[in-house]
């Protein structure tokens, strides 16, 4: 086992891609299952705080300390096996997306859960329930997560497997792997019916793996992950297609998505239908001078396809872009892989563009991650679009619109302009939460939504959470300060 204490050698462990920054002691790079419980049981046996740590692509500030020690999963990076004929592979948490998929490229595989940052950490992807553009069509990582393996806050180590034990209502009982019983209680606040990341995912008799599924390194720590696999399709319909109208864009999406949901004889089943407005386009301009100058919004789709059904199902979707007016003469389709793949960096630019804006102004990222019903989004979007507008702050909206999931980023260019940033996104979190939304929908709560976290749900939800974490971690040793303030734990 590692341990690096100089500050100099430890600096990139605290902070994270929303350029929130925090403090430790030492950080500790273990390798194996006896090295975490190595350190955790002398970390609850002192009270010393332990903050997991995976990549740093997270965008809540979850992986940075605020006391004590890191626990770094680098070391723990080996996929222990991929078995092709029953689709499954395991992982251990430190492994990077981007080499497990090009390593399952080799079998012929592939893992859907694709958050936008391909070099994250496995372990934090499902540490935060991570999803991406096909979330649309497959959900988040939650729907890919067959067993777990974790080290408990107390040392004791947990193995569970999906489908083998449930909770009785709100009641659950574990047992470790040396035989010892905890019986959970389990919040009883009900989640919002959309794409959801937001605090510790509990319903009557769900399934035990889900709890720590989302749970942001502060209920265990995952050593071993076993991950659902599909077969690699055989090829994928990809474009970018521009619009010179943002309603005409936010329609075509509506309808492919209402398409894709109800199976119709059209054969139109996307895996991602993502937006882009005009301000993210001219934010794209310098590195992708192709954008038309007049389109107004862009949308990108894929959908994978059979060599039986490849002319039928781009005839379709050429029917339902021109049905919306969709620019198809400056309009981007695929024609290889490497036109897909292009399109996927494209898709993924914007994100990482905005967050070396807000690093280079030495700000914290202040942008939305909320999602609504589908019926309330349209409306929603242009409102709170309509009032980042009229306070004149420089912004950008994207996001997977197929989920009515919104990213609208604010640009702010100094502290004043940082303040009214958080101000209008307190304001756009509310109106999402009232709207029967979420204010969290792919990148979980860490330390910088508390506030927003205690808004959707309400102080007695924050103190279940709180009152279940306890029953785990008794002397509040692990990931304290991600989801909820540590006043609740007191």
């Amino acid at each position: 086992m590692i341990i690096k204490k100089v500050k100099d050698e430890i600096q990139n462990y605290l902070a994270d891609s929303s350029n929130f920054k925090g403090n430790c002691e030492a950080v500790y790079f273990p390798q194996s299952k006896s090295d975490i419980i190595e350190i955790v049981v002398k970390a609850n046996r002192d009270k010393i705080p332990i903050t997991v740590s995976g990549n740093g692509t997270g965008l809540a500030g979850g992986r940075v300390p605020l006391e004590g020690n890191v626990l770094a999963t680098d070391q723990l990076n080996k996929i222990i096996e991929i078995n092709k004929s029953d689709k499954f592979a395991i992982v251990q948490p430190g492994v990077l997306l981007r080499d497990l998929q090009v390593e399952l490229e080799n079998h012929n595989l592939y893992y859907p859960p694709d958050p936008t940052e391909q070099d994250c950490y496995i372990g934090g992807t499902v540490a935060t329930n991570a999803s991406g553009a096909k979330t649309f069509k497959y959900g988040p990582t939650r729907n890919f997560i067959q067993e777990l393996k974790i080290v408990l806050p107390d040392g004791e180590s947990l193995s569970i497997k999906r489908g083998k034990l449930k909770a009785v209502k709100n009641y659950l009982e574990l047992e470790t792997d040396n035989g010892k019983k905890l019986l959970l209680s389990l919040p009883d606040y009900k989640m919002p019916a959309v794409k959801n990341a937001a605090g510790y995912f509990c319903m009557p008799d769900m399934d035990a793996i889900d709890l720590f599924i989302g749970s942001e390194g502060t209920l265990g720590i995952i050593y071993e992950i076993k991950i659902k696999l599909l077969s690699k399709p055989k090829s994928v319909l990809s474009g970018v297609i521009f619009f010179d109208e943002e309603k005409k864009g936010l329609q075509f999406i509506s309808e492919a998505r209402d398409l894709s949901r109800n199976f119709t004889d059209s054969g139109i089943v996307a895996l991602g239908l993502e937006f882009f407005d005009f301000h993210s386009l001219s934010f794209l301009t310098s590195d992708y001078p192709n954008i038309p100058a007049d389109a107004d919004c862009a949308v990108w789709f894929e959908q994978e396809i059979s060599t039986e059904s490849e002319s039928e199902l781009v005839q379709n979707w050429i029917d339902l872009i021109n049905n919306f007016s969709g620019d198809l003469e400056n309009s981007w389709i695929a024609q290889n892989e490497n036109d897909r793949k292009n399109f996927h960096e494209f898709r993924h630019a914007v994100s990482w563009k905005v967050n070396e804006f807000i690093a280079s102004k030495n700000l914290t990222k202040v942008g939305t991650d909320v999602a609504v019903p589908d019926d309330e989004f349209i409306e929603f979007y242009f409102d709170v679009k309509s009032l980042v507008s009229g306070l004149g702050l420089n912004f950008l909206t994207y996001g997977h619109f197929g989920n009515s999931h919104l990213h609208l980023n604010m640009l702010p260019e100094n502290e004043n302009e940082h303040k009214l940033a958080k101000e209008i996104y307190f304001k756009i979190c509310e109106k999402a939460v009232k709207l029967g939304g979420t204010i969290s929908a792919e990148h979980g709560i860490g330390k910088l939504k508390r506030e927003y976290l205690l808004m959707m749900y309400g102080e007695s939800a924050i103190k279940q959470m709180a009152e279940l974490k306890k029953q785990l971690d008794p002397n509040r040793i692990l990931g304290i300060g991600n989801l909820f303030d540590p006043e609740y734990l007191k």
